[in-house]
């Protein structure tokens, strides 16, 4: 069974960053990864917005990229958290149409709803691209 135990606080880093071939449970333990480093940077208020975002963000490697994998980047802003999620597929995620009885097609405009920014960034060569959303402290 995998454990996630929280930094040590003289461990902390301000940027976390890990590349995964998305598995069954791999959602679930990225998200409690991402609540124990916003905890332990002092951003707990932000940490359900903020995994709501990434579990969309997830399941969107899980459903479109080829071989699930993806990279992970937790990066501390002053008073924020940005959480980008990168791919190897060239094809620019879309907002889909939203109707109450679609399948999908939801995810986008929830990360719009939760988050304070968010954006996709294609690489320059065509090869992937990074979607990214950022959470705002309330002050």
């Amino acid at each position: 069974m995998n454990d996630v135990t929280g930094p040590r606080t003289r461990d902390f880093q301000p940027r976390y960053r890990a590349e995964f071939a998305l598995g069954e449970h791999s959602v679930r333990h990225l998200r409690r990864i991402l609540r124990l480093y916003l905890e332990g940077s002092g951003l707990p208020d932000v940490a359900d917005a903020a995994e709501l975002a990434l579990t969309e963000l997830l399941t969107n490697v899980v459903r479109h990229v080829p071989g699930r994998r993806c990279g992970i980047c937790f990066l501390l802003l002053p008073g924020a958290v940005r959480v980008e999620v990168s791919d190897d597929c060239a094809g620019l995620p879309a907002r889909g149409s939203g109707e109450l009885l679609d399948e999908g097609g939801r995810g986008l405009l929830l990360v719009e709803s939760v988050t304070d920014r968010w954006g996709v960034t294609p690489r320059p060569v065509g090869d992937g691209k990074t979607v990214w959303f950022e959470c705002l402290a309330k002050p």
